[in-house]
């Protein structure tokens, strides 16, 4: 079952939990009205798997007596459900109507009357008018999966028409009177089961959800439920855990979920609400997993560059690297020493990091020789979107300070390789990051 699918099921009764969300979704009316439609489907299947026990007794029947009859081998040939409408009932949850809906089925009669004269035949019986109306409940499980249940269900038929065909003609109005009855009492009573079954039979499905997705080799995120579903009467809200953790490593971050809320603007079916914490738990994973960093050579950098990664290039600013290393190529490592940390603001997140550029030189036999270390501070603005049902983003440089570290050559001026360290933050970093930034799937 998809993701889409799991949260328009999730669309029933609170029963809170204390832990405040990561992720919050927002189903609307419109997007109830799609839930429905699946609904519909479930229950009209199961309508159609309605048994209906063979039926037997006697009726006096004037002017000829006592007549026995038999009902058998009754079953669903036919279920329509033209018409259903799905409410909110703020606090409480979901009421689902269902009318003028109609149920054909067909089955077998026999009769017994004045002790030896027997006749039989088959039967259709249409049932029309059937109006169902039902509570359908949803709570959040240990495992934070939905675990749904009916809550109340009433079901009536306005008519039945029964059809024979078989036996003696003058026999069907004598018939007629106690099999209506008969079947009327027999079918309504079997519609509120049924349509209890279709949900609690959802349960199966559900069990069977992953609340937990893993995104690559280095993370993975727990979407379970942190409570169950808060119900308005416009709107359904989804608290979602929305957690990163490292592949097979469930390590909390150093800090905790705060209360956010969405928009009450509601003129679309689905809002995704992503709150710093999530964002920041991401960042914890990957740089607690080291993939945080980022080898950088000459061929990574725009061909139209005038700066390249060789020693020549930084011997315009560093003279002794280019005397030390004549002719050689350089290879450059980004990476953080601590976590980003990432801060949501309207329309906007910013990202701040603390990293070292290193700088190597790659020797005739390919290993590499140290230069110096830079320690960097950056700020990005990244804008979040959804592009074919992923969470994306773009991110763009704000600002970059360079400091001096560690130097294996001599000392030297920073702000010389400011703007070479920018095309390579601009041209190379950045897009690598725009690249991969997807979260959800």
């Amino acid at each position: 079952m998809s993701l889409c699918c799991w949260f328009i099921l999730l669309a029933f009764i609170p029963e809170a939990l204390s832990t405040d969300p990561g992720v919050i979704v927002k189903l609307t009316d419109k997007g109830l009205e799609y839930g429905r439609q699946l609904g519909m489907a479930v229950i009209q299947k199961q309508l159609l798997t309605i048994k209906v026990a063979d039926i037997s007794g006697s009726e006096s029947v004037s002017p000829i007596g006592s007549v026995e009859y038999r009902l058998s081998n009754m079953h669903i040939v036919d279920v329509g459900l033209p018409k259903s409408e799905v409410d909110l009932v703020p606090g409480s949850g979901v009421r689902l109507f269902i009318g003028n809906a109609f149920i054909s089925l067909h089955g077998d009669w026999k009769v017994k009357y004045l002790k030896i004269i027997k006749d039989s035949g088959s039967f259709d019986l249409n049932v029309n008018g059937l109006t169902i109306s039902t509570s359908i409940a949803i709570k959040s499980d240990e495992t934070g999966r939905p675990a749904v249940s009916t809550v109340d269900c009433v079901a009536s038929i306005s008519s039945v028409r029964v059809i024979f065909h078989g036996g003696a003609s003058w026999l069907y109005n004598l018939f007629t009177s106690f099999i209506d009855r008969s079947l009327r009492n027999a079918i309504q009573t079997q519609v509120c089961p049924s349509v209890a079954n279709a949900v609690s039979q959802l349960n199966s499905q559900l069990k069977t959800l992953n609340v937990v997705a893993q995104v690559d080799q280095y993370a993975e995120i727990d979407y379970s439920m942190v409570s169950s579903p808060m119900v308005s009467q416009s709107s359904i809200d989804l608290s979602l855990k929305g957690e990163f953790y490292n592949v097979g490593k469930h390590q909390e971050p150093p800090f905790s979920p705060t209360p956010f809320s969405l928009s009450s603007q509601l003129s679309n079916m689905l809002y995704f609400g992503m709150s710093a914490f999530t964002a920041n738990s991401a960042a914890f994973v990957y740089n607690s997993a080291g993939a945080l960093s980022l080898y950088i050579t000459d061929d990574m950098i725009p061909h139209t560059s005038l700066f390249r990664l060789n020693t020549m290039t930084f011997g315009a600013f560093i003279p002794q690297v280019a005397k030390l290393f004549p002719g050689l190529l350089m290879k450059l490592l980004v990476q953080t020493v601590k976590t980003p940390v990432i801060t949501f603001e309207p329309n906007n997140a910013t990202i701040q990091a603390t990293g070292t550029v290193t700088a190597y030189a790659i020797l005739p036999n390919t290993t590499l020789s140290p230069l110096f270390v830079l320690n960097l501070e950056t700020s990005v603005s990244t804008k979040v979107f959804v592009r074919e049902m992923r969470l994306a983003g773009a991110v763009t440089l704000n600002k970059m300070d360079l400091t001096l570290r560690t130097s294996y050559v001599r000392e030297f001026q920073v702000k010389s390789l400011d703007n070479f360290l920018q095309v390579v933050l601009k041209g190379v970093v950045i897009p690598k990051v725009n690249g991969e930034f997807l979260y959800f799937t």
